[in-house]
């Protein structure tokens, strides 16, 4: 797993990404990297050149420098085969955009984000159709509070 980008990254917005079969979950930053918020969720479509002009187009409006993609492990730590496809789905993510990609640990992220969303006032099925970006948000705040120094903005380091 690589957790940080292992070189600075220029000012600009990261995205996080709670990957899925089905849907993928994205949340972003502000240029601070301080906060992060749900963005949207993608629905998977199975069609690679709809998929990577989505994630291009993406990038480029947005101004994301980076992804951090959530790997999902085992409660011991150990990758499990899904956690193995996301990085797989990272690799490409970095190929398709040309921004390089870090690693989460995702480990709890689903249950928290149901906690963010409980007595929001949703239905279950908008629920359900928003919780993958907030398990996005999840992942990619907790990213940022392990790798971006509190005390200074500007190029990430870690």
């Amino acid at each position: 797993m690589k957790p940080s980008f292992g070189r600075p990254l220029p000012a600009g917005r990261i995205a996080g990404v709670d990957y899925g079969r089905r849907r993928i979950g994205l949340a972003i930053c502000d240029v601070e990297r301080i906060i992060a918020s749900p963005l949207c969720v993608r629905i998977v479509t199975g069609d690679l050149r709809a998929e990577s002009a989505f994630f291009r187009d993406l990038a480029a409006s947005e101004e994301i420098v980076g992804f951090v993609v959530g790997l999902p492990v085992h409660a011991d730590g150990t990758e499990s085969p899904m956690s193995r496809e996301a990085e797989r789905f990272g690799d490409w993510l970095g190929t398709v955009t040309g921004r390089p990609v870090a690693y989460q640990d995702e480990r709890y992220s689903s249950r928290e984000a149901a906690g963010r969303l409980a007595g929001v006032g949703l239905t279950r099925a908008r629920k359900k159709e928003r919780s993958d970006a907030v398990a996005a948000q999840v992942v990619l705040q907790s990213w940022l509070e392990a790798h971006v120094p509190g005390d200074r903005p500007g190029p990430l380091e870690g």
